[in-house]
């Protein structure tokens, strides 16, 4: 379970790359969009897990773009949160695939056969 610290990191981390990439990081992605899911920080607030979710792009491809540029991004989170955070954590970009497996248990389950419930008998007092 996250500490409060470790939540409020997160969150930091979370609105300030997601600004970096709607507005900064248009010559990186060009017209994708790109959400932050969730970002998990460690204990010692050295590492951040952040899941990214990808629209109007091919997922992949962007995903290892942004991954080649980490460095840079990473650069531009410590110019954005160097005076309010002691550690810029290293960072880790992972794809959110949570939507893809929503629709794809939303199609198993619309593909089911359940037979209607019987009626049921009304019973008299």
């Amino acid at each position: 379970m996250e500490s409060k610290r470790q939540q409020k990191h997160a969150k930091l981390l979370q609105k300030e790359l997601g600004d970096i990439f709607q507005k900064e990081a248009k010559h990186l992605i060009g017209r994708a969009m790109v959400t932050i899911t969730r970002v998990m920080v460690s204990p010692d607030l050295g590492f951040a897990k952040i899941y990214l979710s990808f629209l109007l792009a091919d997922p992949k491809a962007t995903y290892e773009l942004i991954n080649e540029h980490k460095k840079e991004i990473r650069h531009t989170l410590a110019k954005r949160i160097g005076k309010s955070v002691r550690i810029i954590p290293e960072i880790a970009f992972f794809p959110d695939d949570s939507a893809s497996y929503a629709q794809h248990m939303d199609k198993v389950i619309s593909d089911l056969n359940i037979p209607p419930a019987p009626p049921e008998e009304e019973e008299e007092d």
